[in-house]
């Protein structure tokens, strides 16, 4: 069975899996006050060129979005969002059940837009009833989108420009963040993001570690973090195997490379998928390639292949969605296009 059903369907990097090994008899000490996890923060912070980043290393994306967000908002307050950003729609009401609203605008091909960013917020403060409404407290977009799509430099500090206008934290989710930086199509780069975000946060998970993602907070974290994040049942005793892992991954470019890999991966798939005659949904220059099947097709594609389901086309079709990884074959690719051959 080939499976391009996801980014974080393998284990993690070798040399992450060494490093665990290497380290497993070391006696350090727990929640995150162990060496590796203070070299981490250290290389994540020259990474970002941001030296006064305060840094925080949790287990998991949901986890991460819903504590951020939580965090950086006051009670009577919800997060704007894309309508097709992932916590309004993929995140089984994780952001709510912490007590706050995700207030959604239109997307475009999964982006938030500055101007209906801005237009939003000046709607909410003119009408005269808001009082009775839950106020826009930050903002959230993710780089890459649910769609694949990247924002630009100019996109981001556009919206940078009116967050900080009305005073809205901007945060930025980086689930899969390493195929955003590494596209051959993105001018954004990490030290971008850290000048126009207030946090955001870099995917371990499916970027070749076998869970984790850094949290960054640029200027400065909310008042006792680690402790919202204890309550939230959130903090590792052994801190130490996300510390290792990020360790791993920031040293020699690692992070960067398997990001790259993965790209590469994703062209050669989008090629044979062209080349064939398929439709794409929409124009993706990252690791995940959205594609137009015919349902009974598709059906049969299933049979030897995962992908993702990701939203009817029409009565007759389905959009679905092909990841890489960093661990992506390039021989599973070959079957994949000898399978579509014979169909």
């Amino acid at each position: 069975m080939l499976s391009f059903e996801s980014d974080y369907t393998e284990g993690a990097h070798e040399r992450i899996l060494h490093r665990l090994m290497e380290t497993n008899l070391e006696q350090l000490s727990g929640y995150g006050a162990d060496p590796y996890c203070r070299s981490a923060k250290e290389k994540i912070r020259e990474a970002c060129a941001c030296p006064e980043a305060e840094i925080y290393f949790l287990a998991g994306g949901t986890q991460t979005n819903a504590i951020v967000i939580d965090a950086l908002s006051d009670r009577y307050e919800g997060v704007i969002s894309a309508d097709t950003g992932h916590i309004n729609g993929h995140e089984a009401g994780a952001i709510e059940f912490t007590g706050h609203k995700v207030l959604s605008i239109k997307g475009h091909e999964g982006k938030l837009r500055a101007a209906d960013l801005d237009q939003y917020v000046k709607d909410f403060r003119n009408d005269q009833n808001h009082d009775h409404m839950v106020f826009p407290g930050m903002v959230y977009i993710s780089h890459p989108t649910e769609y694949g799509t990247l924002y630009t430099q100019k996109e981001l500090a556009a919206i940078s420009e009116v967050c900080r206008k009305y005073s809205l934290p901007l945060y930025l989710d980086g689930a899969r963040l390493g195929y955003g930086l590494m596209s051959r199509a993105a001018d954004v780069t990490l030290p971008d993001i850290a000048r126009y975000c207030d946090a955001f946060y870099i995917g371990g998970t499916k970027v070749g570690a076998l869970c984790g993602e850094a949290v960054v907070f640029t200027r400065k974290a909310p008042k006792h973090f680690m402790t919202i994040v204890k309550q939230r049942g959130a903090l590792l005793a052994k801190g130490r195997l996300l510390g290792i892992q990020f360790d791993t991954l920031f040293t020699d470019d690692l992070y960067f490379s398997i990001s790259r890999r993965a790209i590469d991966m994703a062209e050669l798939l989008k090629k044979g998928f062209q080349e064939k005659g398929y439709p794409f949904y929409l124009e993706s220059p990252t690791n995940q390639q959205f594609i137009i099947l015919e349902n009974r097709r598709m059906e049969r594609l299933r049979e030897q292949v995962s992908f993702g389901f990701w939203e009817k086309y029409d009565e007759n079709h389905t959009v679905v969605r092909f990841a890489t990884s960093w661990a992506t074959r390039e021989e599973d690719i070959e079957c994949l296009m000898k399978l579509l051959e014979n169909d």
